[in-house]
């Protein structure tokens, strides 16, 4: 067996820095120090609302089951439509789909599904009984 042993009360104090020899010359200088108060213009403006859509609760020619349809987009496409329908989907923890512009969600989610809309930037109205 070795007697070495490494020393464990701490030694001196880091001696090298590994990044002395690496060279700044052609970076992009760091972000500017802005005081606490102080907030960047871009991040003071509010989020500009991209419309109000409806969130209902249906069970009419569904078997009795309760299903939670969001309708009303205006000025978004199918593809973000089905984003959210599958981001609401993961959260609810429930299955859904995509029909005729509308977004259906299995079950009452109402509550889950306006602070997915509000995240998005809509308005969500809740509508119906």
């Amino acid at each position: 067996m070795s007697s070495k042993r490494i020393p464990t009360d701490g030694g001196s104090a880091l001696s090298q820095n590994p990044f002395a020899a690496l060279s700044s010359a052609g970076l992009p200088d760091g972000p500017k120090n802005l005081p606490v108060n102080e907030v960047p213009i871009e991040q003071a403006k509010p989020k500009k609302s991209r419309g109000r859509v409806d969130i209902i609760r249906q069970k009419a020619g569904r078997g009795g089951k309760t299903v939670t349809v969001v309708n009303g987009f205006v000025g978004i496409g199918l593809p973000e439509k089905e984003q959210l329908a599958k981001k609401m989907q993961k959260v609810c923890g429930v299955g859904g789909t995509l029909k005729d512009g509308q977004i259906e969600i299995q079950g009452d989610k109402r509550e889950e599904v306006a602070k997915i809309l509000e995240e998005a930037g809509f308005r969500p109205v809740f509508a119906g009984g």
